[in-house]
């Protein structure tokens, strides 16, 4: 009796929350270096990128979080579902910088957890819509870039020199994924031209040797269909 006693207090004590799913993330075109602008890669580095990537609003836990007794909040990444007028509620991102929620044996499954914006209150919002909140130091509102199935990049790489002949590999990405049968290694002789190209990109080359490549942009890729 005693047990189930501090058990209804702490649900009392709690408060009730229902989780949005109100939030769609924001999707970013890139393209760098900007055109005209002289850059300078060592050997594997990119030397052009143009693509999409997805950034999600999302809460880092630095340090493991205990709102109450019957649940942690581990840390990581936990993207943002939705939202209220003062608050955000977050979901493990997956992976390997994926945060986690744990519970204890009596304690009702969880669903979201409740962050707030302008306190440092976070909360574990369980199935039937119980908050088990605390205050905590220990995470920070922020960003994160994921891999959506839309995501694209085109790359292109600097991989040496050999006399007058500098190597440049192309790569293709989607959704995080490297796509094989989209990538190439191409030889370009610098006693026959200065700029060199590849699927619509166009670069004037000012110096290559074998550790740097430096280089004005003067075309990024052509726009590729995603």
């Amino acid at each position: 009796m005693r047990l189930l006693a501090v058990i209804l207090f702490s649900i009392f004590m709690a408060g009730c929350a229902t989780p949005k799913y109100n939030y769609a993330p924001i999707t970013t075109e890139i393209s760098e270096p900007p055109i005209d602008s002289i850059n300078v890669a060592y050997v594997g580095d990119t030397m052009l990128r143009q693509g999409k990537f997805t950034n999600h609003d999302a809460i880092y836990v630095r340090g493991k979080i205990d709102p109450s007794w019957a649940y942690s909040i581990l840390p990581g990444y936990y993207l943002k579902q939705g939202n209220d007028s003062d608050s955000g509620f977050y979901y493990p991102s997956g992976g390997n910088e994926s945060g986690s929620v744990t519970k204890a044996a009596l304690a009702d499954p969880w669903k979201s957890v409740q962050a707030y914006t302008n306190t440092n209150k976070i909360c574990v919002i369980t199935v039937f819509n119980v908050a088990a909140c605390g205050n905590s130091n220990d995470f920070e509102h922020t960003q994160k870039p994921i891999q959506s199935k839309n995501s694209f990049q085109q790359t292109l790489i600097y991989s040496g020199i050999i006399g007058n002949k500098i190597n440049i590999g192309y790569r293709e990405f989607s959704s995080n994924m490297a796509r094989p049968a989209f990538n190439n290694d191409v030889e370009y002789d610098l006693t026959k031209s200065k700029i060199i190209g590849y699927k619509g990109a166009k670069i004037e080359i000012v110096d290559a040797t074998n550790e740097l490549i430096k280089y004005r942009v003067i075309k990024n890729f052509n726009k590729a269909k995603y």
